[in-house]
């Protein structure tokens, strides 16, 4: 069969299948809703992080959960994390044996499980129980929903729609912390079980929603379910007719992709390893990990130890001060969204990872001179007291701290994984990278509350350095990749210099700068395939 010759009853036979589409065709055809949607997945990180930070300073949980100490909150607080690991390896085998759909389906449902199990948590044991099984879901949909996006959206826009994973996030712990607040008026163990228990309804709207959307077109082409994917492909960019050429020829490019990973993708983890391939599966996992160690888990998880330590008086006013953090974190993600495409991804880790280290720095250095230790609520802390000054200095500073990190590493750290790895390998690769996202913020969950406890204001000295540690990294090591398609990635790795990444500029004009229409989309893909011939 020629290029550009549709098979013979091509359009007939799409016609009759769209007869019994398993989805919404007109939500299909929509690309920002079909690919936001999924998000409620990314949402549900951020529920998890403010349904704890919201509750640390509650009495009733406190009781429930047997006045735990520093060491026992971190144990609790890094249970979700631990199952979040565990969540995101096993997105590699479930994607592929489910679907992306499905799996997404699977993780809203776990989560009404895990939920379930914190709510009616009557001990510690139960509560860790369920923060390890909504973990699982995080874990899962973390890893799951930027593939379903980026397999389900067009080309041109597949850079913003991505990027709204972390916008998702902030959104779900500005709600959850907002539910905690309100809830904090409630006498008894109500005050943290309503907003436990609320926290399914997102995960719900999430599994019976996705029955609306359908699977990715990948997927099923995958499976051998190739005309099924081409009807997709025609809702999703033909308004419903496969005689649109850019459906037609999408379809031929997946599957000129799928034939390749059959006979050339990697068959197990340790195909990861490889030349070619080590390196980036290195560069992924390693931003996942400087994401964490930014300090970002202190200014949100341990935010409200971080303001009872600048000495903020009372719970309401802490309360108050912790959702402007949580505000900020919502609003200053979104210049990153509109701009990530423009402003280019080492300028952002750069400016985020030296600005977020900054910050701590003056934060630690604010408390290590005007604080002392002292008694807070029976609890031993360093605090700066009678000192209206350095207090609002330290709250300052906070806030600037997460509008650094949401403009710049947040989004970059969910999008530039998902660009740099070859196709052969990129299902895996990023199941491991965001696996080390999970682990590292399992480790610091449970290290930074004995941190605060026994070194108090050094903990942020720790953090300032590691983000200057990161920004060497970024400086010497990551590429740019802004604009570039996957052949022009694969370019850039084959160019070697592997630490001199600021050398490599813009040598050649990026292919996926021309994609700003689907004709010109038509026009870069025929160009791909006479260059291939």
């Amino acid at each position: 069969m020629g290029r550009g010759v549709r098979p013979s009853g091509f359009t007939w036979w799409v016609n009759l299948r769209s007869e019994s589409r398993q989805y919404n065709a007109k939500i299909a055809s929509n690309p920002y809703i079909v690919g936001s949607f999924a998000c409620i997945g990314g949402g549900l990180v951020g529920l998890d992080i403010s349904s704890m930070s919201g509750v640390l300073s509650n009495a009733a949980y406190k009781k429930t959960v047997g006045y735990p100490s520093s060491n026992a909150q971190g144990a609790i607080v890094a249970a979700m994390p631990a199952g979040s690991f565990a969540g995101a390896l096993c997105v590699g085998l479930l994607a592929d044996k489910l679907g992306r759909k499905k799996t997404i389906i699977l993780s809203g449902l776990i989560w009404v499980v895990g939920s379930i199990f914190q709510c009616a948590a009557v001990n510690r044991t139960m509560l860790v129980v369920g923060r390890a099984i909504s973990g699982i879901s995080v874990g899962m949909a973390s890893a799951i929903v930027p593939i379903y996006q980026s397999e389900i959206t067009e080309p041109r826009l597949r850079g913003r729609i991505v990027s709204l994973q972390q916008w998702s996030i902030t959104w779900g712990i500005l709600f959850q912390y907002f539910v905690e607040f309100g809830c904090s008026y409630i006498d008894g163990s109500a005050s943290f079980r309503i907003p436990w228990g609320l926290q399914m309804i997102p995960a719900i709207i999430l599994s019976v929603g996705m029955l609306l959307f359908p699977e990715s077109p990948r997927w099923l082409i995958d499976r051998g379910r190739d005309m099924e994917a081409l009807q997709v492909l025609a809702d999703l960019h033909g308004n419903g007719s496969s005689d649109v050429e850019i459906v037609y020829r999408e379809y031929e490019e997946i599957r000129e992709q799928v034939r390749f990973e059959h006979t050339e993708g990697a068959k197990s983890y340790f195909d990861l390893l490889k030349p070619g391939i080590i390196r980036r599966v290195g560069l992924g996992a390693s931003l996942h990990m400087w994401q964490q160690l930014s300090g970002i888990n202190i200014m949100m998880y341990y935010i409200i130890y971080v303001f009872q330590g600048a000495g903020l008086p009372g719970r309401r006013a802490n309360l108050v001060a912790d959702s402007v953090q949580y505000a900020l974190n919502v609003a200053f993600t979104v210049p990153a969204i509109i701009y990530i495409d423009k402003w280019g991804r080492r300028p952002m880790l750069l400016a985020g990872t030296f600005l977020t280290g900054f910050w701590l720095m003056l934060v630690g250095g604010l408390q290590g001179k005007y604080g002392q230790w002292g008694d807070v609520d029976g609890s031993r802390v360093w605090v700066v007291t009678g000192r209206a000054g350095p207090t609002k200095g330290i709250i300052v500073c906070s806030y600037l701290f997460v509008c650094s990190f949401a403009v710049t590493i947040g989004p970059v750290s969910w999008t530039y994984p998902a660009e740099i790895f070859p196709m052969r390998a990129r299902a895996k690769a990023v199941s491991v990278a965001t696996a080390m996202n999970w682990l590292t913020n399992f480790a610091l969950a449970w290290a930074v509350p004995p941190a605060l406890a026994s070194i108090a204001y050094k903990t942020y000295f720790i953090f300032g350095a590691f983000n200057f540690a990161a920004f060497v990294h970024v400086f010497f090591m990551f590429p740019e990749t802004k604009g570039r398609t996957l052949e022009e990635v694969e370019k850039v790795f084959a160019d070697g210099r592997m630490f001199s990444a600021w050398k490599l500029g813009a040598t050649f004009q990026p292919v996926a700068s021309r994609m700003s229409s689907k004709d010109n989309f038509i026009e870069v893909l025929d160009e791909k395939k006479s260059t291939a011939a």
